[in-house]
C-alpha cells in the first residue's frame, strides 16, 4: 500500500470535452496518495488516458481543478510540473545515445554538465542499464528501450511518475517480467506511480489501488483484492477477472441478501449489492473458482442454498487448471475453474448432467 495517507494529487470536478458536447471525462473527483502505485484501468475510450494526459499537462481540463502538492496545475506547461512521463512508444530520440536521451530533461532544465552526468549515471544504474550509455535506441531491444524511457522519467527526481501503457509493445513473457521489475523499482524508490492500462492482470499484478474507468466515470476505486472480491457493479465484476452471469428477478430481500429467481424457476440466494427491491430484474455474478461441480442431478438438494443443474459441454486446458464449459436453460454458458487431477475431470463427458454449487456470499446480485 501507499507509504502514507498524504494526498499528493487532487482531481476535483474535472471534466474534459474535445467537441464541446461529449464529455470524455465527467466530473472526476480523485485523490492520489504519496508513494502509492495507482493504475487507471478501463476499455478504450473510457477516459483513463485523457486523465493521465491532463495530469501530465499535454491536455487541459474543460472544467474543474487538478492540484499537485496543493499547486494548481490547470494551465502549467508539462516541463514545469515536476512530473516524469513514460510513453507507450518510449519516445526516445533515435539520433541521441542512451545517456543523451536520459539526460535530455536535465538539459531542458539547464542543469550543469557535471551534475547532469552524475544523475544520468544514477538513473541508468536504477534500471540496470549503465553499460549501455553509449548505444543508440536502434541498438536496443524493446525491453531495454523501456528501461531507458523509465530512466529518463526518473532522472529529474520527479514527485510523480506517469506511465501510459509502457509495456504494450512487448511480448507476453517480457511484459510479465517487466511488471515485476516496475513493482520492485516502485517499492525501492518510494515514488508515486500512476499507470494507465487496459490489461486487468497487469493492473492487479502491480497496483496498490486501481481506478476502474468506464464512459468517463470512475466506477470503482479500491485495492486489488477488494476490486476482485467485492465489485460494486456489473461492469466492474465483468471487467476485473472472469465472471459468470445469471439473469433473473428478485423475489424477496432480507438484509444484505436477496432471493433471485431464474427463468427456469431455479432460486438462488446472493448479496444484494445494488440494494434492489423485490420485483426488479437483476444480474448475478459468480467467479469460476468459487463454484464446485458434481455430476448428475441428484446433488442439487445436498449442495446447499445455491445449486444449478445443467449440462457439461467441453473443457479448455490452461496449464494448471481447466475451464469446464457448462450450459443452462435460458442463461449464458457458465465456466467453472477445475484444478488438474480432480475427479470432476476424470468423470467428464460432453453432455453429462452436472450440478454447480456455490455459497450465497460469493454470488453478487446487481439490479
Amino acid at each position: 500500500m501507499q507509504e502514507t495517507d498524504e494526498v499528493i494529487v487532487n482531481f476535483r470536478g474535472v471534466r474534459k470535452t474535445y467537441d464541446g458536447e461529449t464529455l470524455v471525462v465527467k466530473s472526476l473527483d480523485l485523490d492520489i496518495y504519496r508513494g502509492e502505485f495507482l493504475s487507471l484501468l478501463g476499455p478504450s475510450g473510457s477516459g483513463k488516458t485523457t486523465c493521465l494526459m491532463m495530469l501530465a499537462g499535454f491536455e487541459f481540463p474543460t472544467g474543474g481543478e487538478i492540484r499537485l502538492d496543493g499547486k494548481l496545475l490547470n494551465n502549467v506547461p508539462p516541463h514545469k510540473r515536476d512530473i516524469g512521463m513514460v510513453f507507450q512508444n518510449y519516445a526516445l530520440f533515435p539520433h541521441m545515445t542512451v545517456e543523451q536521451n536520459v539526460g535530455y530533461p536535465l538539459s531542458v532544465r539547464k542543469v550543469q554538465a557535471g551534475e547532469r552526468a552524475d544523475r544520468v549515471d544514477e538513473a541508468l544504474r536504477m534500471v540496470r542499464m549503465e553499460n549501455f550509455a553509449k548505444r543508440y535506441p536502434a541498438q536496443l531491444s524493446g525491453g531495454q528501450q523501456q528501461r531507458i524511457a523509465l530512466a529518463r522519467a526518473l532522472v529529474s527526481k520527479p514527485k510523480l511518475v506517469l506511465m501510459d501503457e509502457p509495456l504494450g509493445a512487448l511480448d507476453k513473457q517480457l511484459r510479465e517480467h517487466m511488471q515485476y521489475e516496475l513493482k520492485s523499482l516502485h517499492e525501492k524508490l518510494g515514488l508515486t506511480f500512476v499507470y494507465v492500462t487496459h490489461d486487468q492482470s497487469e493492473a492487479l499484478t502491480m497496483s496498490d489501488r486501481v481506478a476502474v474507468f468506464d464512459k468517463g466515470i470512475v466506477q470503482q476505486l479500491d485495492t486489488v483484492d477488494c476490486l476482485y472480491e467485492s465489485p460494486c457493479n456489473e461492469f466492474v465484476a465483468n471487467f476485473i477477472g472472469d465472471s459468470n452471469r445469471l439473469r433473473g428477478t428478485i423475489e424477496s430481500v432480507g438484509g444484505e441478501f436477496c432471493d433471485l429467481r431464474l427463468e427456469n424457476g431455479a432460486r438462488l440466494v446472493g448479496r444484494n449489492v445494488g440494494n434492489a427491491a423485490s420485483g426488479a430484474s437483476a444480474v448475478a455474478c459468480i467467479r469460476p473458482e468459487r463454484i464446485n461441480i458434481a455430476y448428475g442431478e441428484d446433488h442439487a438438494n445436498e449442495a446447499g442454498a445455491n445449486a444449478l443443474v445443467g449440462e457439461a459441454r467441453s473443457v479448455i486446458y490452461f496449464g494448471d487448471h481447466v475451464r469446464m464449459r457448462c450450459a443452462f436453460p435460458g442463461q449464458d454458458e457458465c465456466f467453472v475453474k477445475v484444478p488438474l487431477g480432480t475427479g470432476a475431470l476424470e468423470n467428464f463427458s460432453p453432455g453429462a448432467p452436472v450440478t454447480l454449487a456455490f455459497a450465497p456470499e460469493y454470488l453478487r446480485v446487481f439490479a
